[in-house]
């Protein structure tokens, strides 16, 4: 259920804001590039099956579906099939949250505890705000020792899953960084009972599906037969397997929506075409978040808001659940939406191929490298702090290139330097923070992802 995030793709934030000409498109038609981007995992055999859609405004310009359905009985990918879309789930409970706020039955400043008064916060102040950001501070469910039993436990019921989360310490206090967190998100699906008097499931289908007629998207249920539902596989080594099946009580308003890459676009265009919220909610919600000391971050409630691979401006989520990965995202200057959807696991990132297809329709520029040219000394040394699961460490030391970055043990790299005190990686900026502002010794190392910002102090 962790998301597919932009910041695995973002290879163009890796460079610095020099930038070259154009980069000249193709001299095949659009349809042609966009089909052979789109089935380039299939026929790599990294994916199993694909369904892949662009429409730009109202025109259609890439919708096809690729591989297998089913492998074991050969069943090609019918472009309408219904997938398990894992975390892109987090946009649709995040607009089920301002839609109340919309009606007056909520406040984004409400307490969790307002709605959860046995939530035992550890005297932290934890808004529904700070839970649709990632930056309540609260352990993600997903990350704790107990999840694969979870996993494997058939019969485990939403109510064990919550209490599970409500027995944690606090990762960090709220506010001061931003991990991403499933727990967060299954709590807010419990705020949306409380406030609206109806199930989640309900009002995902009641107040979203039904009136956009989003009639292939549904709270998933692996016991109902759905027709041209794809199976789950995962890939690893040119073998293919069949998924565990997904059983759908504790992922809940985190990651338990099943939809189709037409319904997705049907979604996006309605949710950035204001039919979905106000004008105000919808603001709120596009608008990347801020830590308490004023850092601003590149997510705003259930969606990344950032730039994509090629440096365009894209608003979007990934998700991923066994044995399924996909990425719905809009590109606003162009009223554009891209969706990508994969049935197997672990060898793809959709988000990437989401980006390749944009970059065949809109323009983009590449940009060029420059070498460092600071004080590589005072940068060096070790960093730790939070992160997702477990603390972070990079240990900077130094190269002929300039500065090198070890991520928990991984062999040193050199990263691109983006001018300041700030190197971008595949979409993951880090950037040093001198005491006492711009005067002072470097402090720290922050570490931002797209879905997580971690503030790592030097040891």
């Amino acid at each position: 259920m962790s998301a597919r995030t932009h910041h695995t793709a973002l290879l163009t934030a890796a460079l610095t804001l020099l930038t070259a000409p154009l980069v000249a498109q193709s001299p095949r038609p659009l349809a042609q590039r966009l089909d052979s981007v789109a089935q380039s995992g299939v026929a790599a055999k990294r994916v199993v099956g694909t369904v892949a859609m662009v429409v730009r405004g109202n025109d259609t310009l890439l919708a096809r579906g690729y591989g297998k359905a089913d492998v074991e009985w050969d069943v090609p990918m019918p472009v309408d099939a219904m997938f398990e879309v894992g975390s892109i789930a987090k946009q649709f409970t995040a607009a089920a949250i301002l839609q109340l706020r919309d009606e007056g039955k909520l406040s984004l400043d409400d307490p969790l505890t307002r709605w959860l008064p046995d939530f035992d916060t550890r005297g932290n102040t934890v808004t529904l705000r700070r839970l649709m950001d990632h930056t309540s501070g609260i352990v993600g469910i997903t990350e704790l020792p107990e999840f694969g039993v979870l996993v494997s436990n058939q019969r485990f019921p939403r109510d064990s899953a919550l209490a599970l989360i409500r027995r944690q310490p606090f990762q960090f206090p709220t506010g001061t960084a931003q991990v991403y967190n499933n727990s967060a998100f299954i709590l807010l699906g419990h705020v949306v009972e409380k406030a609206s008097g109806m199930s989640y499931e309900d009002y995902v289908e009641r107040r979203i599906f039904t009136p956009l007629g989003m009639t292939r998207s549904s709270y998933c249920n692996s016991t109902e037969d759905v027709p041209r539902r794809a199976h789950g596989y995962g890939v690893q080594n040119g073998s293919v397997r069949r998924a565990p099946t997904n059983v759908h009580t504790w992922p809940f308003s985190a990651g338990s929506i099943c939809s189709t890459a037409g319904d997705l676009v049907i979604w996006l265009q309605a949710l950035h075409g204001g039919k979905v919220l106000s004008a105000r909610s919808y603001q709120e919600m596009i608008t990347p978040s801020s830590l308490t000391d004023g850092t601003p971050l590149r997510y705003g409630m259930g969606l990344f808001v950032g730039n994509d691979a090629r440096g365009l401006k894209v608003i979007g989520h990934g998700g991923a659940i066994g044995g399924f990965v996909g990425q719905a995202d809009w590109y606003p200057d162009a009223q554009m939406a891209v969706i990508v959807l994969f049935n197997s696991n672990g060898n793809l990132d959709p988000g990437a191929l989401g980006s390749d297809l944009a970059a065949e329709v809109l323009p983009w520029t590449r940009p060029t490298a420059t070498a460092f040219s600071g004080n590589t000394t005072e940068l060096l040394g070790t960093y730790r702090g939070p992160s997702r699961g477990r603390d972070l460490t990079v240990v900077v030391t130094s190269t002929p290139q300039g500065p090198a970055f070890s991520v928990n043990g991984a062999p040193p790299r050199n990263i691109a330097w983006a001018g300041g005190l700030e190197f971008r990686l595949a979409g993951t900026y880090y950037t040093f923070r001198r005491a006492n502002g711009n005067s002072g010794d470097i402090t720290e190392l922050r570490v931002d992802t797209g879905m997580g910002h971690y503030p790592l102090k030097r040891q």
